[in-house]
């Protein structure tokens, strides 16, 4: 069997929905059980952390800011990965999985941001600033809501679906541009402070928590993520059963 048959035996094994649903049944609840235990451990830590030397009790913003604004780019990453899987293979649960990652990561920005702009006021002097970094994961939400309101404005679901895939891959684009904004542009916003050559930036006791926090973050992704495929693998069966009864 060749490369490209192999690949796709590969993705329509781990793309069947009864595998799926099976799988996502007892891992939904995992995830969020880990996700409570890192955000609960996470937090505390955090909370209970000395305040900076530069930036007083404001630091603590961060931890929640942060993982915010990783999970912002992440959540993006398995949108546009999931319709790139639609576009190809027209695969009807990489569809559903696209479709229900668009809200929770354009929750995740607008968390972002407002943590950041709560961060910016006592840091800057000022609650937003067109900063190159900011202005591109602005542009990141915008992107977000476009997805969404594209798919809910089409009546015909698999081409709403298709157009909707479309821009998320063009979309796509943005990511590089918001992760090294701050080394191609002079900007108010600092680099790279937790993963960067060199080792992190953080102290022991800030970087923890928000390690910690950013797991439950993902964690709580995974579990909610999971949540909404199901439910949009049941509409669709269930839609798909009207329309059975209706023809008949």
């Amino acid at each position: 069997m060749g490369p490209r048959l192999s690949w796709h035996a590969f993705v329509l094994l781990f793309a069947n929905p009864e595998r799926f649903m099976a799988w996502s049944r007892w891992a939904a609840p995992l995830f969020g059980a880990l996700a409570v235990a890192a955000g609960v451990l996470g937090l505390y830590l955090g909370w209970s952390a000395p305040p900076d030397y530069q930036q007083g009790a404001t630091v603590r913003i961060l931890f929640i800011h942060i993982a915010s604004a990783w999970m912002s780019e992440f959540v993006y990453a398995c949108l546009a990965v999931a319709s790139l899987l639609a576009l190809v293979w027209r695969q009807m649960l990489a569809d559903a999985a696209a479709q229900a990652a668009a809200p929770l990561g354009a929750g995740f920005t607008v968390l972002a941001l407002v943590t950041g702009s709560l961060w910016g006021r006592p840091m800057w002097g000022t609650y937003w600033v067109w900063d190159a970094r900011l202005t591109s994961v602005l542009a990141l939400l915008l992107i977000y809501l476009a997805y969404i309101a594209l798919r809910a404005s089409m009546d015909d679901e698999t081409k709403g679906g298709r157009a909707a895939a479309i821009l998320a891959l063009v979309g796509a684009v943005n990511l590089p541009i918001i992760h090294y904004s701050v080394t191609w542009w002079n900007t108010l916003h600092q680099g790279a402070s937790v993963f960067r050559s060199g080792g992190s930036a953080l102290a022991p006791v800030f970087y923890w928590p928000a390690i910690l926090v950013a797991l439950s973050y993902m964690s709580a992704f995974g579990s909610l993520w999971l949540v909404r495929i199901r439910g949009e693998i049941w509409r669709r069966r269930a839609d798909a059963a009207a329309l059975r009864a209706a023809r008949g």
